[in-house]
């Protein structure tokens, strides 16, 4: 299937490693040029030499989020080297494992600024580009726990959820204009950030890490954990000319672990 997104460009924030890599190879693949961002300038190279090999453009730029002022001078290198922004994959790294009780005002602030508030800044700084071209697709990965609230990962659940409420109220500002706001969550896809979260829980519970495992995949109808490249196939439809007409909607990739309508 021929997705409608060759020669657009896109920025895929975490792009160095696990569902963000994913996303962005899965656009190589469709023939998007990429902004690569993300931390470590390493990570981000290592994506680019996988696009190289399937043909496609991309360029790295090393982004910390909890830095505003850089986003206009990362835009206009962008803006510069690649053209304008067509794609938009909001993706941040997770927060580490939490109680809801009993936090400082600084942790609370700090995650918020860097999972939240850099996320609506940076949104609005591509819609400027969108809007003029009336065309647009802002992807914005969360997390299963800000449906159904996973324990110990209180920041996680808690600032993810707030993202679904405002992609869901953006996409309905947005869709007279042919834009699209929408959220991918993942459940457990095999990623180094899932293997952290268990060998966490089994340090807790004091179990092996596989009897963790094995007690996770047993909530998972299918009976296994998700691929990456399953996950970056998805979120390159939902950012493709077939998607059109779904915006303000929340996509599951968790091969329906996620117990709730």
């Amino acid at each position: 299937m021929d997705l409608g997104i060759k020669n657009k460009t896109a920025i895929v924030f975490g792009a160095g490693s696990g569902l963000g890599r994913a996303m962005a190879v899965s656009l190589a693949r469709e023939g998007v040029q990429l902004a690569l961002c993300g931390r470590t300038l390493s990570n981000l190279e290592e994506t680019q030499a996988m696009i190289q090999k399937l043909g496609g453009k991309s360029i790295c730029v090393s982004w910390d989020l909890a830095n505003r002022a850089v986003i206009n001078p990362n835009f206009e290198r962008i803006e510069k080297e690649l053209g304008p922004i067509d794609i938009l994959i909001n993706n941040t790294g997770g927060p580490p494992p939490t109680t809801a009780a009993g936090q400082t005002a600084e942790l609370w602030l700090d995650k918020f600024q860097e999972m939240v508030l850099s996320i609506f800044m940076i949104t609005d700084r591509a819609l400027i580009g969108m809007r003029d071209r009336q065309w647009g697709r802002i992807l914005t990965s969360t997390s299963s726990g800000a449906i159904a609230p996973i324990p110990n990962l209180a920041i996680s659940n808690i600032l993810r959820a707030s993202l679904h409420a405002w992609s869901k109220t953006l996409s309905r500002e947005l869709a007279p204009q042919g834009i699209t706001s929408n959220i991918i969550v993942p459940g457990r896809i095999a990623t180094d950030r899932i293997r952290f979260l268990d060998e966490s829980r089994a340090k807790r519970e004091n179990k092996p890490v596989e009897a963790i495992m094995e007690d996770s995949l047993k909530g998972i109808p299918m009976g296994r954990l998700g691929t990456a490249d399953e996950y970056g196939d998805a979120a390159a439809f939902l950012v493709s000319k077939n998607a059109s007409y779904i915006t303000g909607s929340v996509i599951r990739v968790d091969g329906g672990q996620i117990n709730s309508i």
